[in-house]
C-alpha cells in the first residue's frame, strides 16, 4: 500500500508538471507519468487475487464445487454430503460416477479426504465450513430394505458361519444407517429373526456372534420408536440378562448399555427390574473395567428411579459395592448418584450406615471440589441422621474438629446449604438433650 501511495503521489506531480510547464520540461514530465503509470498497473495485477483451482479429486462430481462435507457411498465413491442426499432423494439409486447399483444408501464420513482438504484450504487461506448436520442423513430404499431383509433370514437358518456374516452386517448397518433402525419397528418379526441365534443353545461358543446380535440390540433401541417395541418382546429383556452375566466384557457391556438406554421409559423399568437385571449389573459394576463400570452404573440408576425397584437394587448388594468403589475414589460423580436415589429406602440407609458412610461422606465433602457431589453427599447424611439418631453422634465427633458440615452451609449451594442446616439443627437438638442427660 506504501509504494502505490507513493506512486501515486509523483503521477501527480508529473501530470501538474505536464500542465504547468512549457513543451520541452513537459515532455521529460509525460515519460515519468507514463512510467508512473505502468508500475500501478503492475501493482494492481499483482494485488489481485484471482481464483484458485482446487483439485480434481477435492472437488464434488455433483456440485462441480470444493466438498465441504465428503461421504462415501457404498461405491466407494466420494461426494459432497448435501449433493449426494438430494440425488438419493430424487429416487436415484446408483451411483453418479460409476453407474453402479447401490446395495446400500449409507454415507459413511471420509475423514481422510476431509483431513486432506482442509490442508489444502489453510494452505490457500481459504475457509471451509464445517460439516453439515442433517438429520435425515440416511434415506432408507427398498434396496436397504430387502438387504435388511435378506439378512434376517440368513440370521434365521442354522448355518452358523453366515449367520456370523449376517450379525457382523447387520451391526454394521444398523450403526452407520440411524434411519434403518426404524425399519424394525415395521416388521413384527424382525427382532426375533435377529435374535433367533441366541436361542439355539449354542451361543456361548460363538461369543463373536453374541457380541454382534447384542450391539445391534443396542444399536435399533437407540431409536425411540423402538424402545417399548424391543422391551416388551418377550425374549429380549431375558437374552440381555443372560448375556449381561456370561458373554465377553464387550457383551457385558453392550447389555448393560442397551438396559439403560430401554429404562429411558417408565414401564420399561419395571420390566426390567422384574427380570432380575440387578444382579448382573451389580456384578458388572464390581469387577469390570471402567467404561463398562460406567454403563452399569447408568442403567442401575436409571432403573432405581422408579420407586418398585429400589428394594430389589439393595437386595442384590448395590449399596456394599458402591461404598467400596467410592471409598477407592471410582466413578464417584455417578455412585453418589445412586446412593442419593437409593437413601430414600429404609433398608439402603441402614446399610450405608453399618458400612460407615458417614465418615467417607464427610471425607468427600472436605476433599471434593464438585458441587453436585457435596450436594449428594450431604443429603444422605441428611437422610442418615433422620433415620438413625446415633449417626449424629460420628457427625459431632467430626463436626467438633473440622466443622464440615457448618463450612458447606456457609459456603455450598443452595440445597447444600439447606441439608448442612437441617442437620446442624438437629446436632444443636441432639447436643441439648446430651447435656441435659
Amino acid at each position: 500500500m506504501a509504494k502505490i501511495s507513493e506512486l501515486k503521489r509523483e503521477l501527480q506531480r508529473a501530470v501538474n508538471c505536464v500542465i504547468e510547464e512549457d513543451d520541452d520540461d513537459s515532455l521529460e514530465a509525460t515519460d515519468q507519468a507514463m512510467q508512473c503509470l505502468c508500475a500501478l498497473k503492475d501493482l494492481k495485477l499483482k494485488s489481485l487475487s484471482l481464483p484458485i483451482t482446487p483439485p480434481h479429486e477435492f472437488v464434488c462430481p455433483l456440485s462441480k464445487q470444493l466438498i465441504k462435507d465428503p461421504v462415501v457411498l457404498a461405491s466407494g465413491q466420494t461426494y459432497d454430503r448435501p449433493f449426494i442426499q438430494k440425488w438419493l432423494k430424487d429416487g436415484n439409486r446408483t451411483c453418479p460416477e460409476t453407474k453402479q447399483v447401490l446395495s446400500h444408501s449409507a454415507l459413511t464420513p471420509n475423514h481422510l479426504v476431509r483431513k486432506m482438504i482442509s490442508q489444502w484450504c489453510l494452505k490457500h487461506k481459504i475457509e471451509l465450513p464445517g460439516p453439515s448436520h442433517d438429520e435425515d442423513q440416511d434415506i432408507v430404499t427398498n434396496a436397504d430394505r430387502d438387504r435388511l431383509n435378506s439378512l434376517l433370514e440368513t440370521l434365521s437358518s442354522s448355518n452358523v458361519p453366515e449367520q456370523k456374516k449376517a450379525a457382523k452386517e447387520v451391526r454394521v448397518l444398523t450403526k452407520q444407517m440411524p434411519s434403518l433402525r426404524a425399519v424394525f419397528g415395521e416388521c413384527s418379526d424382525a427382532v426375533n429373526k435377529l435374535l433367533s441365534p441366541l436361542l439355539s443353545g449354542n451361543v456361548n461358543s460363538h461369543p463373536d456372534l453374541q457380541e454382534d446380535l447384542i450391539t445391534t440390540v443396542l444399536n435399533i433401541s437407540i431409536h425411540d420408536s423402538n424402545k417399548k417395541l424391543v422391551a416388551e418382546n418377550p425374549i429380549v429383556i431375558p437374552l440381555l440378562i443372560e448375556s449381561l452375566k456370561f458373554g465377553t466384557l464387550e457383551t457385558r457391556r453392550n447389555s448393560a448399555a442397551t438396559l439403560f438406554t430401554l429404562s429411558a421409559l417408565d414401564s420399561n423399568k419395571d420390566i426390567i427390574g422384574k427380570a432380575g437385571a440387578f444382579k448382573p449389573l451389580v456384578e458388572l459394576l464390581d469387577d469390570g473395567q471402567p467404561l463398562a463400570m460406567k454403563d452399569a452404573a447408568s442403567a442401575i440408576f436409571n432403573l432405581s428411579i422408579v420407586h418398585e425397584n429400589k428394594g430389589k437394587a439393595v437386595s442384590e448388594g448395590t449399596i456394599k459395592v458402591i461404598m467400596k468403589k467410592i471409598e477407592d475414589r471410582i466413578l464417584i460423580d455417578e455412585l453418589l448418584a445412586i446412593l442419593a436415589l437409593l437413601s430414600t429406602h429404609h433398608k439402603a440407609i441402614e446399610e450405608m450406615g453399618e458400612l460407615g458412610a458417614v465418615f467417607c461422606l464427610l471425607s468427600i465433602i472436605k476433599e471434593d471440589t464438585s458441587d453436585r457431589n457435596k450436594e449428594n453427599c450431604i443429603a444422605i447424611l441428611y437422610t442418615m441422621c433422620y433415620n438413625d439418631r446415633t449417626k449424629l453422634k460420628e457427625i459431632w465427633i467430626d463436626e467438633s474438629t473440622n466443622g464440615t458440615i457448618a463450612n458447606l452451609a456457609q459456603s455450598g449451594t443452595s440445597r447444600a446449604k439447606r441439608k448442612a442446616n437441617g442437620i446442624i439443627e438437629r446436632l444443636d437438638r441432639y447436643l441439648s438433650l446430651v447435656h441435659t442427660a
